[in-house]
């Protein structure tokens, strides 16, 4: 089983229904990703099968710990080359998504994917989330925030807290976790208005590998102060 069929068949076993369109917008996704690839690095898998179970599978797995059809606006804090967002996107239509990262060259390429997948409703942002943050267009804007950006717990609260409303959600993607991180995350997160309400382990479909999701509830708003100047966050995270 590979490609088309294989990408047919994990998202099913993901228990969400894929029409064509869909499944095409994924392959040509995959088509310029891997063409950007040659010229800008934009990830280290190349392969179609592992593109599909390592990145849009992976993107997708958050269906088993929250319902994606009860939101309506999402933020994707430090999206790369557009995981988790873009594949979020393709199979949530409905939602209003950001796609935010500090890269210029990569929200070029997202947006050269947007116009050619047709995608509506959905824009990039240029700019660290300490400064975006802070912005009154962005803060506090959002019902999920999610992020597979590589950092501690605490580091991304700061981050990604401040975009959500209150009572809103925001989902880390993580492969390595430790009860050391979670225990210095929760000061972080309260700080920030929020309380961990979850931390689940998930299997990638076709595969092995698995994943763990924080949950992490908005309960109240995010103090001024924060985020804080760009840099401090990753330098001295809330303790």
């Amino acid at each position: 089983m590979h490609g088309k069929e294989l990408l047919i068949k994990g998202i099913e076993e993901l228990g969400i229904e894929v029409n064509e369109i869909q499944i095409q917008q994924f392959l040509k996704y995959y088509e310029m990703l891997v063409e950007t690839n040659k010229v800008m690095n934009l990830t280290g898998i190349v392969d179609l099968d592992e593109v599909i179970v390592k990145h849009f599978l992976d993107s997708l797995l958050v269906v088993k710990v929250i319902d994606m059809t009860k939101y309506n606006s999402m933020i994707d804090v430090g999206t790369g080359a557009g995981f988790p967002g873009i594949p979020l996107k393709i199979m949530f239509p409905h939602l209003r998504v950001t796609l935010l990262d500090s890269l210029n060259k990569r929200l070029i390429f997202l947006n050269d994917v947007i116009k050619e997948l047709q995608l509506k409703n959905i824009e990039t942002v240029h700019g660290r989330a300490e400064d975006i943050g802070k912005d009154n267009e962005y803060r506090e804007k959002y019902d999920i925030c999610v992020s597979r950006a590589v950092a501690n717990l605490s580091t991304l609260a700061e981050y990604c807290i401040p975009f959500i409303s209150k009572e809103g959600k925001f989902i880390s993607y993580k492969s390595e976790f430790s009860e050391e991180e979670k225990e210095n995350a929760e000061k972080a997160i309260f700080e920030l208005g929020g309380t961990v309400c979850g931390s689940v382990i998930k299997q990638l479909p076709l595969s092995d590998i698995q994943r763990r999701f924080i949950l992490i509830d908005k309960k109240r708003r995010t103090p001024n102060k924060y985020p804080r100047k760009a840099g401090v966050p990753s330098k001295k995270p809330i303790m």
